[in-house]
């Protein structure tokens, strides 16, 4: 009357819980749903039927109809008593009660080919023969349908048919809402929760290909990067159609200075095949790892790099693994790729802490790999021979044969997008940049050719900036070539400082931005000497002659500037014969005598057959001199020590030494030139044959470096131990190289 007030919820709750008592007390397993909802749901419905005045039970007539069935087969075979007395003696035993009624409800339907065993009938039949003494109310409403002619594939339709009970939908729909529909939300939270978690961890966001948007697909790269590049993918991933391979085996390799585009290009490649990019940066896995295991790894990002092998292997198919910078890697670690590589296309990793074998042969993967190895000494920038041997190696730093122009051109292209003036003709065809080439070289190409409508203003400041950027792409191209040949060369046959200044695209990048239409050629120049001024101040002590090589390079040498630069190539040459401050004292005196037998040797060449006692008399001195130090080594080191404590001369050797160079130094100076047509003159120093002022400027500037080395250098190896052969060596050569020289100028 005064409505539910929330004690019909409570009433309904309290049944709730006794019925999950009894359930559970009782053991019964009577449907897929929880015991808790099943018991809410018979709570309200106890309290819905017990509410009325008469309270009483709705069963179906189908039950009706199956516990009528079942008692007139009792009575026909006699059996009825018995079954009444079993169903009373378990009266207090509801369980045991149902549980019997239930087994011969089942076994008449199932004789008579009924429905199938504990069907929704066979239940409630059983529930209503269980439990005789409760008041029923049948119900004749129709609670089945057939829904027929359906196409469906869903389990519960046979035969195109599907059978439809009110009372059993209603419950599974209630499952569904309470139960299935909340767990499958809670399960795609989970999963996304998961997802999320686990793509953060990988970084799954980066394997997805991202070309720049100042990337320019030039004719360099298509005429000879992509060539090359999908000629070996082909060999790696299997060529499409009936030139499909199944040997899919090797690997590309990279090698350029930095600033070249070698990660740009393949990342393009790899976005442009549909594959996942994973990059491996190189410098954070360092020359310490050299295990495919993360846990082996020195640091977290080391160990996330190796983690992102693993997930490139464990994806298996539609992947391209690049290894960026492998100049600071281990020579260990990348032999684990060499398995990889060849036809096996197997390799061990870990994943998960998990060693797993990877067999990736049929599969749509392949290994890229690049590197810079002019920024490591060659012991540090070392490739496996056997992964070398299978690897495709290409360097995009060096004009191939044939390919000069191309990879010139390359140089503008890439530049495009860096000058505001020439940045739109990046979006345009590309053939119009190739056409205002042209026009900037002088060439008649008609403006009706360009694909694009330019105002002559707006056409004649882009030629103008072009023809500025011809003389950045010649100095560039200059200095990069430099840049490769002095990073090959290896240090023991240097003649001057190594160049360590670029001319990658990078370097045109920066320097086409400051370019206008409106400088002059001075001025471009002075924006090019500004660019590498600054490059230069991060080369600290190398950087003047750095610079000075560049200004070489470019034909700008003042003066004083070519003075300096041959000073410094000079002294370069003698601190690197010497073996530098930094080595040890017999290297340095080795370094220095050997380099004092080449200026010997020259000097032998020069002289020729030209006489000059007292020239002949001077190296005979010297080579006397030389020899007495020599002798003093072959003594035992205690009487030589205790000889040159005493022998004042063997002390000073340079006071004693430099008379004898000044003589030789005077010898020469006072040689007067051959007149033409004449023979031998006599000089005021001697008589011989008679000097040109080239052979005398030759002689002079030898023996001056002769006599600023030999001394001292004598005088430190007149310290050193007994026993030391590489010097007694070298002496040996300066003698013999003195004996020669005398013979030479006696003749």
């Amino acid at each position: 009357m005064f409505g539910e007030r929330g004690s019909r919820r409570q009433l309904i709750d309290e049944l709730a819980a006794e019925l999950t008592r009894f359930a559970e007390r009782e053991a019964l397993v009577l449907s897929p749903a929880p015991l808790a909802q099943l018991a809410a749901a018979a709570a309200a419905y106890l309290v819905q039927e017990l509410g009325a005045p008469e309270p009483r039970f709705v069963v179906s007539g189908a039950a009706t109809s199956v516990a009528d069935a079942l008692h007139a087969e009792l009575d026909v075979s006699g059996a009825r008593a018995s079954f009444d007395e079993d169903v009373r003696a378990l009266a207090g035993a509801p369980t045991a009660a149902f549980a019997l009624t239930l087994a011969w409800c089942d076994a008449w339907v199932s004789q008579r080919g009924g429905a199938a065993a504990s069907g929704p009938v066979t239940l409630e039949a059983a529930a209503l023969l269980a439990t005789p003494a409760l008041p029923r109310a049948p119900s004749t409403a129709a609670l089945s349908a057939t829904v027929p002619g359906l196409l469906g594939r869903h389990p519960r339709i046979r035969d195109g048919s599907l059978e439809l009970r009110i009372d059993e939908a209603t419950a599974r729909l209630e499952l569904f809402r309470t139960v299935e529909a909340p767990a499958f939300r809670g399960y795609r939270a989970a999963r996304t929760d998961i997802a999320e978690r686990e793509r953060k961890r990988l970084r799954v966001g980066e394997l997805r290909p991202r070309v720049m948007s100042s990337f320019v697909r030039n004719r360099l790269i298509d005429q000879v990067y992509l060539p090359l590049v999908g000629a070996n993918l082909a060999k790696q991933l299997g060529a499409a159609g009936a030139a499909k391979r199944t040997d899919q085996m090797g690997m590309l390799l990279l090698v350029s200075p930095p600033g070249y585009g070698k990660t740009t290009l393949m990342e393009y490649v790899a976005a442009r095949l549909g594959l996942a990019f994973v990059k491996i940066n190189g410098p954070t896995l360092g020359h310490q790892v050299t295990s495919l295991d993360p846990a082996d790894a020195p640091n977290a990002t080391a160990r996330q790099e190796v983690d992102k092998i693993g997930l490139a292997l464990e994806m298996g198919t539609n992947v391209m693994l690049y290894v960026d910078d492998i100049q600071h890697t281990s020579p260990e670690f990348l032999q684990k790729f060499v398995s990889l590589c060849d036809a096996q296309r197997k390799i061990e990793g870990v994943w998960r802490g998990q060693t797993r074998t990877y067999d990736l042969r049929g599969k749509k993967f392949c290994v890229v790999m690049a590197g810079n190895p002019y920024t490591e000494s060659g012991e540090t920038f070392r490739i496996p021979d056997m992964l070398s041997n299978r690897a495709d190696v290409y360097n995009l730093g060096e004009v191939l044969t044939g390919k000069q122009e191309s990879f010139a051109l390359s140089f503008l292209e890439n530049s495009l997008t860096s000058n505001p003036v020439l940045a739109p003709l990046a979006t345009r065809d590309l053939g119009d940049v190739y056409k205002i080439v042209r026009l900037a070289h002088g060439e008649p190409v008609p403006t009706t050719e360009l694909s694009w409508g330019y105002s002559a203003v707006e056409l004649s400041e882009i030629v103008a900036v072009m023809q500025r950027l011809f003389a950045v792409q010649a100095t560039l191209l200059k200095v990069n070539a430099e840049y490769i040949r002095s990073a090959a060369q290896s240090d023991a046959f240097r003649t001057e400082p190594p160049f360590k200044l670029q001319g990658s695209y990078r370097n045109m990048n920066k320097v086409a931005e400051k370019i206008a239409a409106a400088m002059t050629p001075e001025e471009v120049e002075s924006v090019l000497d500004d660019h590498y001024r600054g490059e230069a101040q991060t080369l600290t002590t190398a950087a003047e002659q750095n610079l000075l090589k560049l200004a070489e390079l470019r034909g700008r040498l003042t003066a004083e500037q070519a003075t300096r630069w041959r000073e410094i190539k000079a002294e370069y040459v003698r601190q690197r014969r010497m073996g530098g401050g930094d080595d040890d004292p017999v290297t340095r005196v080795v370094g220095t005598l050997g380099g004092l037998g080449a200026e010997l040797a020259a000097l032998r060449d020069t002289v020729g057959g030209m006489a000059s006692d007292p020239l002949r008399g001077e190296v005979e001195r010297l080579r006397e001199t030389l020899s007495g130090i020599a002798e003093r080594w072959s003594i035992e080191e205690a009487v030589r020590a205790e000889k040159a404590l005493a022998d004042a001369s063997a002390r000073d050797i340079e006071g004693w030494l430099r008379p004898r160079l000044d003589a030789l130094t005077e010898a020469l100076r006072f040689r007067t030139p051959a007149a033409p047509g004449q023979g031998a003159q006599s000089g005021q120093g001697g008589h011989g044959a008679g000097f040109t002022p080239e052979d005398k400027r030759h002689l002079l500037e030898q023996f001056a470096r002769i006599e600023r080395t030999l001394a001292p250098v004598a005088g430190a190896a007149a310290d050193q131990r007994a026993g030391d052969t590489l010097l007694a060596n070298k002496m040996v050569q300066i003698i013999e190289l003195l004996e020669h020289l005398s013979a030479r100028l006696g003749t």
